[in-house]
């Protein structure tokens, strides 16, 4: 059971995985950075991020296993090999907080501190592209069965049954966006807007970046 189940506040989370990537790559070349990447992962998975913990795990098994199998065969020497684990597992960690962040939350938090429009909407849109890009490439893939198009290793039917209908799919997302954000208020100017409702910065909050920089410093001074 993690310590509680709302995700924690979006700006916290960008600066957790800002110092997970940093402090995990100038550890890596120590054996304590291997110990501070296995108890960040347990330590998200505490906080709520488990789904996020596995699935990036898979990504960084292949990914980086096959960097690290590279440098041992180049170098003949577990340590160097463990060195680019640690690097890998400090890049890969640092993600599980973003993707994480619900896009309506980083939205609101964004124009609490009244960021500029353009950062917050390319926010927004970057956050939203990846699920929808999912979605979409799973809707192309049925359609694809459904029609009995036959093998996507084929290129032709890559080119017309999958790769055409997509990026027509794509082209409609981006104009159906482009009114969304319209009529929804969205401007680049200096307009005055107001927050409906307001991401708080909660305690848990605090205890959570608090006990990461804590556990940083422990690192380094044991």
């Amino acid at each position: 059971m993690s310590l509680y189940n709302r995700k924690i506040n979006p700006l916290i989370a960008l600066l957790s995985g800002v110092l997970i990537m940093v402090f995990g790559l100038v550890t890596a070349t120590r054996v304590e950075g291997s110990y501070f990447l296995i108890a960040v992962f347990l330590y998200l998975m505490l906080f709520g991020y488990y789904k996020e913990c596995f699935r990036v795990l898979p990504l960084y098994v292949i990914v980086g296993g096959i960097f690290v199998l590279i440098t041992y065969i180049i170098s003949n020497d577990s340590f160097s090999a463990l060195k680019m684990a640690n690097r890998f597992g400090a890049i890969f960690l640092a993600i599980v907080p973003g993707i994480g962040i619900e896009p309506v939350r980083m939205t609101r938090n964004l124009s609490q501190i009244h960021t500029p429009r353009v950062i917050t909407l390319g926010m927004l849109i970057a956050l939203s592209f990846v699920p929808t890009l999912k979605i979409e490439v799973k809707r192309v893939r049925e359609a694809m069965k459904t029609r009995g198009a036959g093998s996507i290793l084929n290129p032709r039917i890559f080119y017309r049954a999958f790769l055409i209908p997509f990026v027509m799919r794509l082209i409609n997302i981006s104009d159906t966006l482009s009114l969304s954000v319209e009529l929804r208020g969205f401007t680049i100017d200096k307009s005055d807007y107001t927050v409906y409702k307001k991401e708080a910065l909660n305690f848990k909050d605090i205890i959570y970046i608090l006990a990461l920089i804590v556990g940083m410093i422990l690192v380094v001074v044991l």
